[in-house]
């Protein structure tokens, strides 16, 4: 059985922050919605690291990119539900 990720969902906050609006609410909401084994991936403006850290501290695995254009991605990953048996 593979370890891959099922799903990838992609949240790019940066027009929100560009509004002058606060994210987490959308984050959180995404964050929810990251059923075991799957991911989104958030485009940040900055390495979002205190989300990074409470993420982690849930059992998510982070994975951050420095863009090109500046930005930073950073994928999240819940970790898949154990096998039943």
């Amino acid at each position: 059985m593979s370890s891959t990720p099922r799903k990838v969902r992609t949240l790019d906050v940066r027009p929100l922050i560009a509004q002058g609006e606060e994210p987490l609410a959308s984050i959180m909401a995404t964050v929810r919605a990251v059923a075991p084994g799957e991911s989104f991936v958030l485009i940040s403006p900055f390495l979002p690291s205190p989300l990074i850290e409470r993420l982690q501290s849930e059992g998510f695995t982070a994975r951050p990119e420095h863009r090109s254009d500046g930005g930073w991605q950073t994928q999240f990953t819940r970790p898949a539900a154990p096998d039943a048996r």
